[in-house]
């Protein structure tokens, strides 16, 4: 699809400058080390109190393996880490003082386990990771962007919301999804509803709620071998053209972050 532009370069820059509190790498890879051993069985649902409630918010992808590139050819990695740092920040500001932001290196298995053993190492109360959508190959069409070839699909848009069955809190899971998804849909946001089509191939998932696109997933490692409550974001479409334009301006990060911190706050309520 291209080379990825210097966006690679300035965010590992950003992300070894960042004031952020961060997963230190050598606890992350000591943690992963860890991840083959028997898993213990696992304990109830933590309760919610805000200030020590451990979330870890998960940057999708790593600099080495940046995921999706978008219809302008900017690595799927970048729009991870912004938004995963707005959460982190909004959290943080609604009081859950105990949340961090967890940016993993490597290839993408590798960093897979990594960040599993990392939020089990740091027993997280919940994991969420933060990632940016795009479609099957099959269904790319061609453009040229900046006097470069590019790709896009404007078929779909919209965000999704992934859990696990194998996740040992999978009704937790499902529950805070569902209050993320309903979150979004009351900032008049829609959810990518092509999941369910026989288009996608591999990628066709079950959908588990039809109001607000929480969907099935059991095959991702971030999902099912956490030991806390798990959800995968996917905030929106960056190989869409129009998506990909609005998930760059700041009112619609603005718009995910809020609900995410909305919805979290409504979790702790009942709990």
């Amino acid at each position: 699809m291209g080379q990825p532009r210097s966006i690679i370069a300035g965010l590992v820059a950003s992300i070894l400058l960042s004031s952020f509190v961060l997963v230190e790498a050598g606890d992350a890879a000591a943690a992963a080390r860890k991840i083959a051993r028997p898993r213990p069985k696992p304990s109830s649902p933590a309760k919610c109190e805000v200030p020590k409630f451990r979330i870890v918010v998960d940057v999708g992808h790593t600099p080495d393996s940046y995921g999706a590139l978008s219809a302008r050819n900017d690595p799927e990695f970048g729009y991870n880490f912004r938004l995963a740092r707005l959460i982190t920040a909004k959290l943080k500001s609604e009081g859950f003082a105990a949340t961090r932001l967890l940016v993993t290196d490597g290839k993408a298995r590798p960093s897979l386990f990594k960040r599993v053993g990392a939020a089990n190492e740091g027993r997280a109360d919940l994991f969420l990771s933060v990632h940016h959508d795009s479609v099957p190959d099959k269904l790319l069409e061609t453009w040229e962007f900046d006097g470069a070839k590019s790709y896009f699909s404007d078929r779909f848009s919209g965000h999704s919301l992934f859990v696990s069955r194998q996740n040992p809190h999978f009704a937790t899971s499902l529950m805070l999804a569902r209050m993320i998804g309903k979150q979004l849909k009351e900032q008049g946001l829609n959810y990518a509803s092509q999941y369910t089509l026989p288009v996608m191939g591999r990628y066709r998932r079950q959908l588990l709620d039809k109001d607000v696109g929480v969907y099935r997933y059991d095959g991702l490692v971030v999902l099912s071998r956490t030991r806390s409550a798990a959800v995968l974001l996917e905030a929106g479409s960056i190989i869409n053209r129009d998506e990909e334009m609005e998930m760059n301006s700041p009112e619609r990060q603005e718009a995910v972050a809020g609900a995410v911190a909305a919805a979290m706050r409504e979790f702790c309520e009942k709990r």
